[in-house]
């Protein structure tokens, strides 16, 4: 079983994906193939990705470097190529902030999350829960906000981003030390603040491995 601080350190490395997606309005699929780069992220991306999220209402109980280098995250490249020959190549920071850290003076509000993201931390109280934050987003532009869960027993990290216009459920389980599951479901988002999200516009999964 991996911890937190451990789950992020087994994701380092190169990995290639073979993915599908069913877009569920048309019916259609289309396959793609990914390459990934994780490294660790440095102190100073997630100094600079805290300042970022300031503008989001999220302020951390305590500023200090040692706290912010106990903080988990990776920084992100990939070159993406569709069965159709479109190509996309993207670079990215993550920090992953758990909500013991979180100040009570935050405004950043938390939305009601759709039901694949819905777990239940009581009584177990094993699930580490927080705020996910990213220096660019997937599929729009800018600072990302969202939230995360992380289950321990299933090494299972899964990611809630809240999009203009749709709410995107990433989740990541380490099945091997070399090998992940990945699925990412997206939903229309509700023009109501507090709807659950339930109209699903994408469904997407695959499998992971890791250049030994």
């Amino acid at each position: 079983m991996l911890t937190f601080p451990e789950f992020f350190t087994a994701c380092s490395g190169k990995w290639t994906t073979e993915r599908t997606y069913l877009s569920m309005p048309q019916g259609s699929i289309e396959r793609s193939y990914t390459e990934y780069h994780v490294e660790p992220i440095t102190l100073i991306d997630k100094q600079r990705i805290l300042t970022l999220s300031t503008q989001a209402g999220i302020k951390l109980e305590v500023q200090s470097s040692t706290m912010q280098q106990e903080l988990p995250g990776f920084a992100i490249s990939f070159d993406t190529r569709s069965e159709t020959g479109e190509t996309v190549s993207m670079s990215l920071q993550a920090l992953f902030v758990p909500d013991m850290y979180i100040s009570a003076e935050s405004t950043a509000i938390k939305l009601p999350p759709p039901v694949a993201a819905q777990v239940v931390t009581e009584p177990q109280a094993e699930v580490i829960q927080g705020f996910y934050l990213r220096d660019e987003g997937y599929s729009e532009t800018g600072t990302a906000v969202g939230r995360f869960t992380y289950q321990p027993t299933r090494q299972t990290l899964e990611m809630t981003t809240y999009y203009r216009r749709s709410v995107a459920v990433d989740q990541m389980r380490m099945v091997a030390p070399n090998l992940r599951l990945r699925t990412i479901i997206t939903y229309q988002r509700p023009e109501n603040v507090d709807e659950i999200p339930t109209t699903i516009d994408l469904v997407g999964f695959g499998v992971e491995q890791r250049s030994v």
